[in-house]
């Protein structure tokens, strides 16, 4: 897949893919962390903070178990979509980083898409996860912490300004270059023998 001609290309790529991997891999690990956090904080006593007169609602017991178990399938969900976006990471990592291989360049863009539609989905399920924890607190705190999410999303998801069209340089000379070269190697290395 890579030539020397694309060693820095490459080296610059496989930099990126390696900060995703570690960026997708601190947040299932905050993920899973809360997880157990809420875990621990749901079977540590039915006398609990968020039953006192300080939170406006419904304080049932059954009402916040499902505000929790909500909270964790969430946190859940995020981790579960980090570790799949680490894996597609690591593979097109793996993809680009195999030498002397002619592995087509379709295959790493698809890893990468991949890696990056789970890496937005445990973003969103993170985001929503904010807005759940809010909801135990009454559901005043939750309709003004899902206004101020639709706003924030709104203005991070659009996009006013037209991507740029790239167009990869021609390759088609280095590529008849590095194949007459290659003829006249062995060519050569017959001739010796």
């Amino acid at each position: 897949m890579q030539g020397d001609s694309d060693m820095k290309d490459t080296g610059i790529a496989l930099t990126v893919i390696a900060s995703n991997i570690g960026a997708a891999t601190y947040l299932a690990s905050l993920s899973i962390g809360l997880s157990s956090l809420i875990g621990a904080w749901v079977g540590s006593s039915s006398n609990n903070i968020f039953m006192s007169d300080l939170i406006y609602g419904d304080r049932r017991s059954s009402t916040i178990s499902i505000k929790y178990i909500s909270l964790l399938a969430f946190f859940l969900f995020a981790f579960a979509s980090f570790i799949q976006s680490t894996r597609y990471f690591v593979h097109a990592n793996f993809l680009m980083s195999t030498p002397h291989t002619d592995i087509p360049v379709k295959y790493v863009e698809m890893a990468v898409i991949r890696g990056s539609n789970f890496w937005s989905l445990g973003l969103r399920a993170l985001y929503f996860a904010t807005i759940l924890l809010f909801w135990i607190f009454g559901p005043i705190p939750m309709l003004a912490s899902s206004i101020f999410m639709v706003i924030l999303l709104h203005f991070l998801d659009t996009n006013s300004t037209p991507l740029h069209q790239y167009k990869p340089p021609n390759r088609s000379l280095v590529k008849r270059v590095d194949r007459q070269i290659r003829a006249e190697a062995r060519t050569q290395h017959w001739e010796a023998c």
